[in-house]
């Protein structure tokens, strides 16, 4: 740890186990007063107008809704998080206030709250909230048992509170505020030009003896009221109250006194490299998916590694090649009939999945669909048809989270990603890799580096998830800077492809 590194201390989103919780670790004060004598120049910024700017707004709420969406094990009744302008104002009151502690006392029967505090060298509110997410790896579903810090004067031991505020699935509502405070006591340390970041939540959360939200299905126990909509594994309804869009120029937060200054909260951005290549990657020709015959056999084209989905044409019901077996198939048969047969695609064709299934002892002849399919009473190597799904993706959706690999076989969807993924920052949006991508990697930003994509347009992908790799190299592509691992220990990888259409 350098001297350059900020310290960031959090203060947990409480309800009536509040006075527990208020704490963590403090740095030797001699150091401490080390690194703060640097910043006794510092001025803090003048505020005006509202206590955060439009873009950390988005930030803050698109970033609660993603992780919430997230959460394992699965929720089956967490609900969309929207911004509320009077928890806003309510945070921006106590964070003028510059007091490290939750308050004011009045306002916390009704409301959650969470806490952070640091200075030195810019942090994005986003930051914070990714840290309060963390504590997840010291929760264990359904209850925090674990997570009982001593907290006399600063705090030691494992906290959880944040975490289980932000995926409590009943709070619907959020609103922060950051203040620069020019002199703040942190647990007995004075702090110059402190920054200070508030989020107020309702309805609160950390009801002693509750978990957080009900494990299950994505959206499969939401409230009537959401009228089974879901959205990205949360509840959701559309908004019908259509705002005036808001322009940063009508959203001031803070003005520089000194233009030398850079310690700010909105004018200073994530450091990505200017990327300037000579020419745009054209769109990747490789494609996943085989446009086939009706006549064609699995033997016939399963010769790759790809070759696990199959575009069928129409009219295959009427042809005579034939199928072997039922649920599972000879490899000697017809791919679209066998899929026709099974029932994931009608006689109009469609896309298809293919899982190879190694060697059975005998097939059973069947009618279904209209196909009728013949018995074979000698071992033979065979196939399972599976139906493609379509899901439409988020900028930050990963195969991690919608289809990681599993021996022997994995399919993936066939993915709709938006358009304009590719400025998305990469704390929430990563691409690690090149032509071969760790599956935490966005998949649509990944599709714009990989070139089968064009990010003003957006469209349809296919994804083949693949084991591991030990070793991830990036590079430039598209206007993307892909990340490079090196012995990466953990997940799994994938291989992403263009849809012709």
């Amino acid at each position: 740890m350098t001297s350059a590194m900020p310290w960031i201390l959090l203060l947990g989103a409480l309800s009536v186990l509040m006075d527990q919780y208020q704490c963590m670790f403090l740095p030797n004060s001699t150091y401490l007063e080390d690194i703060l004598i640097r910043y006794k120049e510092e001025i803090p910024r003048s505020r005006s107008r509202r206590a955060i700017s439009r873009s950390d707004r988005e930030e803050i709420l698109q970033l609660h809704n993603k992780l919430r969406g997230q959460v394992h094990p699965s929720a089956s009744n967490m609900e969309y998080m929207t911004w509320d302008d009077e928890l806003e104002k309510s945070s921006e009151a106590w964070a003028q206030e510059c007091i490290w502690e939750h308050g004011p006392t009045n306002l916390l029967m009704s409301i959650g709250q969470n806490l952070a505090v640091h200075w030195g060298r810019y942090r994005s509110p986003a930051f914070h909230v990714q840290s309060w997410y963390d504590e997840v790896k010291d929760y264990t579903y359904p209850y925090p048992h674990e997570c009982k810090p001593y907290c006399p004067d600063g705090c030691s031991g494992p906290m959880c509170t944040h975490f289980t505020q932000i995926v409590w699935a009943t709070t619907t509502k959020v609103g922060c505020a950051v203040n620069v405070c020019k002199r703040m006591n942190v647990w007995g340390e004075i702090w110059e030009n402190a920054v200070y970041l508030v989020c107020n939540y309702s309805p609160k959360g950390n009801w002693i003896g509750e978990a957080p939200y009900k494990n299950g299905r994505p959206c499969s126990e939401c409230p009537p009221s959401y009228g089974g909509s879901c959205k990205n594994n949360l509840c959701y309804k559309e908004d019908k109250r259509a705002g005036t869009l808001e322009t940063d120029e009508a959203n001031e937060v803070e003005s520089p006194r000194l233009p030398e200054e850079t310690h700010v909260w909105v004018h200073e951005k994530i450091n990505k490299p200017k990327v300037v290549p000579k020419t745009t990657q054209p769109a990747a020709e490789n494609s996943m998916t085989q446009v086939i015959k009706c006549e064609t056999k699995m033997r016939d084209k399963c010769k790759g590694s790809t070759c696990n989905r199959y575009l069928c044409p129409a009219g295959c019901a009427n042809k005579k090649a034939k199928v072997f077996g039922t649920l599972f198939y000879d490899s000697m048969s017809s791919l679209c009939r066998a899929a026709i047969h099974f029932g994931v695609i009608d006689n109009n064709g469609g896309l298809v999945d293919i899982t190879r299934n190694g060697r059975l002892p005998f097939f059973v002849k069947s009618t279904r669909n209209g196909v009728e399919s013949s018995s074979k009473f000698k071992p033979a190597n065979s196939f399972a048809v599976l139906k493609v799904s379509v899901q439409t993706l988020d900028c930050y959706s990963t195969v991690a989270e919608t289809c990681q690999f599993k021996k022997p076989t994995a399919h993936c969807p066939r993915f709709y990603c938006p358009a304009h993924c590719k400025s998305e920052p990469s704390y929430w949006a990563p691409v690690i890799g090149n032509n071969i991508y760790a599956d935490t990697s966005s998949i649509c930003k990944t599709a714009v580096h990989a070139g089968v994509i064009k990010d003003e347009d957006g469209g349809y992908v296919d994804v083949m998830p693949v084991d591991k790799k030990n070793h991830y190299i990036g590079s430039n592509k598209n206007g993307i800077h892909s990340e490079s691992v090196k012995n990466r220990k953990e997940g799994k990888a994938f291989r992403i492809f263009a849809v012709k259409q």
